[in-house]
C-alpha cells in the first residue's frame, strides 16, 4: 500500500507497474477481530487496492506467485503465467503453519489470510446458531490467537450462542515475550470472558485436537492462529534467506543479494538487526519501501532506512468494546484503550484511500 501511495503521489509513466494481490480488497488485520465481534462491518475493515492502484497506474493481477527464480528476475504465478521484472517488491507475508492440523480438512480455517476467515465466518456463526454445545478451538497463544478467541466468543454471547471457546497455547502461555505484568492482565481479560485456555502444541484429529499431555478436545471449528513460516517458493532459485527461510534484507529494507529485490513485513529478516515479526514494525517499515522503491526505479541508489525503536505501542482489542495497551512493561486495559485503538485504526484505513493526503516518507521510526 506505501509503494502504490508513492507512486500516486509521483506516477512513473515510463515504469510499467504490476500489482499481484489474490484479491482486490485488502483486510486490515488490526480490525479483523473487531469485525467477528459485531463492531465493524466487513467494508469497514477492508481497504481498496483496486482504487489506489488506479490512482498509481498500477495494473492488477488477480493472482498468488507460486516460484521465482531470483538470478533471471522472474515469477511464476499460479495461473502459470511468468512475469519477469526489472525492479521487485515483495510484501506477501508469512503463512500459517498447518501441517499439525491439516487432518482436519474443511474444518481448520487458518486465520491469515483475513479474506478466508471473514467468508467463511458467516456460515460457521449461522451453524453455530442452529446447534447445541456448539464448540470452537482456536490454536495459537499469540496476539491474533488471543483476539480471535475474545472476538468469537464475544460473538457467541451477542448471538445467544449455545457454544464455547478454547484457546490452545504453547506450553509458555499466552504472548510469549511480552513483560509478565501485560500476560496477567491479558489472561485476566481471557478469563473474564469465559474463555478457557490449554497449553502445551495441539495435533488435529478427524474429531478436534489433541494436547500434549493427552487430553482431547472436540472441535467443530478450528481456528489456526499458529506461528508463520516463509513461502516456500523462496527456496527454489530465489534471494539469500535467513536460517528460517525469509529474505534476509538491509535497514532499507533491500534483499542483500539482489539488489533489485525490496521486501517489507513478515515475509524478509533484517541482517543487521533483530525486529519482532508485528504489523507495527511492517507498517512503519512501508513508506522506508515505498521510498527505496522509487529510487531504484529512479536509478537513483536507496536512501532511506528504517530504525525501529526499542519500544512500540501495542493494542489488542478484548472481544467486547475493551482493549489491553502495553509500552514495554507499562500497560493499561479497559474501553479507553479500545476507543483509542479504535480512532487509529479507522485513521489508518482512512489513509489508504487518500495517498494525496499522505506526507512523502523520511527516515523512520516505529
Amino acid at each position: 500500500m506505501a509503494v502504490l501511495q508513492g507512486l500516486a503521489r509521483a506516477p512513473r509513466p515510463d515504469v510499467e507497474v504490476t500489482l499481484v494481490t489474490p484479491g482486490r480488497r485488502q483486510v486490515y488485520s488490526g480490525m479483523l477481530p473487531g469485525c467477528i465481534a459485531g463492531h465493524y462491518s466487513r467494508q469497514q475493515c477492508e481497504i481498496d487496492l483496486g482504487r489506489l492502484a488506479e490512482r498509481a497506474n498500477v495494473r492488477i493481477r488477480l493472482d498468488t506467485i507460486v516460484a521465482m527464480d531470483a538470478n533471471r528476475r522472474c515469477v511464476a504465478l499460479s495461473c502459470g503465467d511468468h512475469l519477469d521484472y526489472d525492479v521487485l517488491s515483495l510484501d506477501v507475508g508469512s503463512e500459517i503453519d498447518l501441517s499439525w492440523l491439516d487432518v482436519l480438512g474443511e474444518r481448520v480455517i487458518p486465520v491469515r489470510p483475513g479474506t478466508d476467515l471473514l467468508d467463511r465466518w458467516p456460515t460457521l456463526i449461522d451453524s453455530a446458531r442452529r446447534r447445541t454445545d456448539y464448540r470452537l478451538v482456536v490454536v495459537g497463544g499469540g496476539a491474533a490467537g488471543v483476539e480471535v478467541a475474545l472476538a468469537v466468543q464475544y460473538a457467541f454471547h451477542r448471538a445467544c450462542i449455545d457454544g464455547s471457546v478454547v484457546l490452545a497455547a504453547a506450553a509458555e502461555g499466552l504472548l510469549p515475550g511480552v513483560a509478565q505484568a501485560v500476560r496477567e492482565r491479558v489472561e485476566h481479560e481471557v478469563r473474564a470472558a469465559g474463555v478457557r485456555v490449554c497449553r502445551g502444541y495441539a495435533a488435529g484429529t478427524v474429531d478436534g485436537v489433541l494436547l500434549a499431555d493427552g487430553e482431547f478436545l472436540r472441535a467443530d471449528t478450528v481456528i489456526a492462529a499458529t506461528g508463520g513460516v516463509a513461502p516456500c517458493w523462496l527456496q527454489v532459485r530465489g534471494p539469500t534467506l535467513s536460517s528460517s527461510g525469509y529474505v534476509l534484507v538491509d535497514a532499507g529494507q533491500r534483499s542483500v543479494s539482489h539488489p533489485e529485490l525490496f521486501a517489507a513485513g513478515d515475509v524478509c529478516t533484517r541482517v543487521d538487526i533483530q525486529v519482532e515479526r508485528s504489523g507495527v514494525h511492517a507498517v512503519h517499515a512501508g513508506p522506508v519501501l515505498a521510498a527505496n522503491v522509487l529510487d531504484a526505479l529512479a536509478g537513483r541508489a536507496p536512501r532511506r532506512r528504517y530504525r525501529p525503536r526499542q519500544r512500540s505501542l501495542y493494542l489488542l482489542a478484548c472481544g467486547p468494546r475493551r482493549a489491553v495497551a502495553w509500552w514495554g512493561r507499562w500497560s493499561a486495559a479497559g474501553a479507553l484503550m479500545w476507543r483509542w485503538k479504535d480512532r487509529i485504526d479507522r485513521r489508518f484505513v482512512a489513509r489508504q484511500a487518500l495517498p494525496d493526503t499522505v506526507p512523502a516518507p523520511a527516515e523512520t521510526r516505529a
